[in-house]
């Protein structure tokens, strides 16, 4: 049987807290930061052999994901589920990042060099600064979609470049979060070492997650469970069994109900295509 209020209570949980986002955000956060600390030596652990970044980060990206919007998620088991489940995608997409990475290392001194003689050459200064800029924030979304849908790579790159858009306050948050964790970073100088180890990637992914997974559910996911006239699985957690009332539960038994459903979901494979 269906809550008769269904409908109206996946609306609620499709989109955000009463709350202000920031403060939503900070009792995330402090909740999982254990984890997410654990998550992110795992990640940099998987990082070093540079050619696995990609699937790392989609491992990262799934557990964070899951914190980020209150769904229960195991730091090793779905990090590594997600780490070869997704590896053809994320694999491609992490030798992108590592190409565009060294095209702008590499380009923005020579163009600047170029420009101070020339002033001319201000002109694709710019364009490459953002290019780049925009490559930076369509992997906001790119990773997520990745770990959420069945969506092939065309696809992907296609929807993240509007979903940029569409979703442009939170991504433009995001980017400013990550500009000032590696200004901080910057800042810290020789200390920089030691506190990647366990804090700016899972951080980082935890802020992209929280602020830019709700427009992929609203745009991407949400719409195609609605074509198909099914109901999102996400919130399978609001379904009563036969001769249940419709109470409200408290977060610890909605964090199993949900745990139950994601098992289910993950036998069955992604449910976007």
């Amino acid at each position: 049987a269906l809550n008769p209020n269904y409908k109206e209570l996946m609306n609620v949980a499709n989109s955000r807290s009463d709350k202000k986002a920031f403060f939503e955000f900070c009792e995330l956060y402090f909740r999982y930061w254990w984890k997410l600390a654990k998550l992110n030596l795992l990640t940099f652990i998987f990082c070093i052999p540079i050619v696995t970044i990609g699937p790392a980060i989609a491992g990262m990206t799934k557990v964070a994901r899951n914190y980020s919007q209150e769904r229960n998620a195991f730091i090793w088991s779905d990090f590594w589920a997600t780490f070869k489940k997704c590896f053809k995608q994320s694999f491609v997409i992490g030798l992108l990042d590592l190409f565009f990475a060294f095209a702008f290392i590499v380009g923005l001194p020579v163009y600047y060099a170029l420009a101070e003689q020339n002033s001319v050459i201000y002109i694709p200064l710019v364009l490459c600064i953002s290019c780049m800029l925009v490559f930076i924030m369509m992997n906001f979304y790119i990773y997520l979609m990745i770990v959420s849908t069945n969506l092939n790579l065309r696809q992907i790159l296609k929807n993240s470049l509007f979903l940029v858009a569409l979703g442009f306050k939170g991504t433009i948050f995001t980017l400013l979060c990550w500009v000032l964790v590696i200004a901080l970073l910057v800042v810290l100088g020789y200390l920089a070492p030691f506190v990647m180890f366990v804090w700016p990637f899972a951080f980082m992914c935890f802020v992209t997650s929280f602020n830019c997974y709700p427009v992929i559910r609203k745009y991407v996911i949400q719409p195609y469970y609605d074509a198909k006239g099914q109901d999102n699985p996400e919130f399978d957690y609001l379904k009563l069994k036969e001769g249940e009332e419709a109470i409200f539960e408290d977060n610890l038994q909605l964090e199993q109900d949900a745990a139950k459903a994601e098992k289910t979901n993950a036998k069955k494979g992604k449910t976007i295509s």
